[in-house]
């Protein structure tokens, strides 16, 4: 499948238009440790959204985009400034567009790993994925955000 997806269909925006939307397991431990770990490093423009693919945001958002309705990935979903649907990078690519957004030497780090063939990249983040659950739990319960985070978070 191709990492980065196009399609014409409209997300659904309860949020400003444009602002990116990162989708995540809910379930998982490494998910949710992640998504926290964003909002510690993030610098600059707070802009970034967050929903769970189980839930209704990200349910309705991975519809919208017809290829990735099997996907039990992370997905990075970029809004264009008209409310369509922009790009929408799975697996490795998602995780790079999450680094980019970090910037400082996130940002080079991301650059560094965009050097990486996606095959290899996204091998990599497979052998993660199938033992997340089995290493960091399976229930997301422990992300907590603070009522100033839970006003990122799509549901």
């Amino acid at each position: 499948m191709n990492a980065s997806v196009a399609s014409t269909r409209r997300l659904p925006t309860p949020h400003a238009v444009g602002e990116p939307v990162l989708l995540y397991d809910g379930r998982c431990g490494l998910c949710a440790r992640s998504v926290q770990f964003v909002l510690r490093h993030e610098r600059g423009s707070h802009r970034l959204r967050f929903a769970t693919l189980q839930g209704r945001y990200g349910a309705n958002a991975v519809g919208g985009h017809r290829s990735l309705a099997a996907v039990d990935s992370v997905v990075w979903l970029d809004a264009s400034p008209d409310g369509a649907a922009g790009r929408a990078l799975v697996r490795s690519d998602a995780v790079l567009a999450v680094l980019e957004h970090l910037g400082g030497g996130w940002r080079w780090l991301a650059r560094l790993g965009r050097l990486v063939p996606r095959m290899s990249r996204d091998a990599l983040y497979r052998v993660v994925a199938r033992s997340r659950y089995r290493v960091f739990g399976q229930d997301g319960s422990c992300l907590v955000p603070t009522p100033a985070q839970r006003a990122r978070f799509l549901e």
